[in-house]
């Protein structure tokens, strides 16, 4: 089983991306319509963002039924019609499997609930909570009903954790992955799916908030394998993802090693808490260059030379867009969104592009709380006020580091609602949308620069193939890399600054090909001066 590596991701979140029917609300035959336009772009794989009937908790992420879809985007039959017409254009969908829990609305908890003893064994039940604490905070374990017990929810309190030590609940989730490839998808990413393997025996955990008794457990990694066989390790090609929380390097390489037969490949979120106070998310600091250059160096090197595979990736709908982290946007937009791209899409791994990148969108320039929906921002507003933040201050904060900037309709054009919808959309549009929006910049500077590099992927094998070796490690402000593969070597420079930066070049590499930069006229002197956000890629 091999998938391709010249493949490159595209993530929809569908609540955003395109409303059809005049709701506000963006939905399956939404994602048909624009199907040319990612065929333009060049990318294989659309992965969606659950689409299915969900109580909407933590944003369809609360399953209450696996192999339906949620009318509010659609039916059945629009789905069938999406991966139908999407193989006409040479592009194929992946499906978000959120198998680590479902929604308390689903029917086997509902089962469970009303005293079925089979269905109570799909869920980890106890009669005394441990000290564990929810990853939304508060502790982990709720009220089994009026039973005396526990139920176990790593996230919301509505999101009961499946046992997995159940051979009768991994039955039921294989049949769920199969549900879909019956439908013709090959390609599945499978949310948090490194805490599935919790301990038989589950006992306090005051580390970490109890973190080490429940992630990346050995166990998880023959429940993979398991699943691989049982599902879409009977396709050939299929691509795997799998969402890694709070994760090591060595499991990853494990996870996604083809040998081992469990995954093709991972994400981990460790280079995007680079801006954290503290490790703390709602706080406001300028991300740190050092740590950020590490992190790719330290994962880069210890995954190529393991075999291991990375999803590489800046943005998705559960961060700020990395635009407004990493780059001065007021005067670099342009410079900083197209050397964030080469950044990952030239290094080993498969690169994810998430809706709206391509273009260059900003975050939405919010101006007060009421713009804002996601329960986690609201929460932490509040957190932010009772903990003796000014209410300006807690703002900022929100404003920095929201859900909701990822997930502002996508900008089609400079009419109204920006071309997504012609109702009032059901969060606001971003206020930049007259300027950036995929009319202006398919003649700009950002798409064309997209579609370039999805090319170079497909013609150069030293990009999809080579391994990574860090290059410049000590450099202040440059992230660089060499790539090689039979004989030939390619060097990626990245200036993450808005100052120029001087780099010490290699003779041999003054001789090379300048395949990629965003800047013209690039002299390759042994003393090379990049300019500000410049990449610049060098073959030999």
């Amino acid at each position: 089983m091999s998938f391709d590596k010249k493949s490159v991701v595209y993530q929809i979140y569908p609540k955003s991306y395109k409303d059809t029917t005049g709701n506000g609300v963006g939905d399956l035959q939404g994602i048909k319509e624009k199907l040319p336009y990612l065929a333009e772009l060049g990318i294989d794989i659309i992965w969606l963002n659950p689409f299915y009937p969900s109580p909407q908790r933590d944003n369809g992420y609360d399953i209450s039924n696996y192999t339906a879809v949620n009318p509010l985007f659609g039916t059945m039959t629009d789905f069938e019609e999406l991966v139908s017409t999407a193989k006409l254009y040479g592009i194929e969908l992946m499906l978000d499997m959120v198998l680590n829990h479902c929604s308390t609305e689903h029917e086997w908890f509902q089962k469970a609930l009303a005293g079925n003893s089979y269905y109570q064994d799909f869920f980890i039940l106890r009669d005394k909570p441990t000290d564990w604490l929810s990853k939304f905070g508060g502790n982990a374990w709720a009220p089994f009903g009026h039973t005396g017990k526990y139920y176990l929810h790593l996230f919301d309190v509505t999101q009961a954790d499946l046992n997995w030590r159940n051979p009768n609940v991994r039955e039921e989730l294989f049949k769920v992955v199969n549900f879909w490839r019956d439908k013709g998808v090959k390609h599945f990413r499978f949310d948090v799916v490194n805490l599935i393997g919790k301990d038989e025996t589950l006992v306090d955990c005051p580390i970490n908030d109890g973190k080490p008794a429940y992630t990346d457990r050995p166990i998880t990694h023959e429940y993979l394998r398991e699943l691989n066989e049982a599902s879409f390790g009977q396709d050939s090609n299929s691509m795997t993802v799998g969402e890694m929380s709070s994760t090591t390097i060595d499991n990853c390489v494990k996870y996604s090693n083809p040998n081992r037969r469990e995954l093709s490949m991972v994400f981990n979120f460790h280079h995007l808490k680079v801006d954290y106070d503290k490790g703390q998310k709602w706080t406001l600091k300028a991300f740190d260059f050092d740590s950020l250059k590490t992190l790719f160096h330290t994962w880069g090197e210890a995954m190529s030379e393991g075999g291991g595979w990375s999803a590489l990736f800046w943005n998705n709908h559960d961060q700020p867009r990395a635009l407004n982290r990493f780059v001065d946007v007021k005067n670099f937009r342009n410079e900083g969104a197209t050397m964030l791209a080469a950044s990952i899409h030239l290094s080993r791994g498969t690169p994810y592009v998430y809706m709206g990148e391509e273009i260059g969108m900003l975050d939405p320039d919010f101006t007060s709380m009421s713009d804002y929906v996601d329960i986690e921002s609201l929460n932490a507003y509040k957190g932010l006020v009772d903990s003796g933040k000014s209410e300006q201050e807690a703002f900022a904060i929100i404003k920095a580091k929201s859900r909701d900037n990822s997930r502002t309709p996508m900008q089609w054009d400079d009419s109204a609602y920006a071309g997504f919808s012609n109702a009032k959309p059901w969060l606001a549009v971003g206020k930049t949308y007259k300027e950036i929006n995929v009319t202006a910049e398919k003649s700009g500077k950002i798409f064309p620069f997209y579609q370039k590099l999805i090319a170079l992927r497909k013609n150069y094998p030293i990009i999809s193939e080579g391994d990574y070796k860090a290059a410049y490690q000590d450099s202040k402000q440059v992230y660089a890399f060499e790539r090689q593969l039979a004989g030939q070597k390619l060097l990626v420079l990245n200036n993450f600054s808005a100052d120029k930066a001087e780099i010490a070049l290699p003779e041999v590499y003054t001789k090379g090909q300048v395949l990629l930069s965003n800047y013209e006229n690039t002299n390759l002197d042994e003393k090379l001066l990049l300019n500000p956000y410049q990449t610049l890629a060098i073959l030999i």
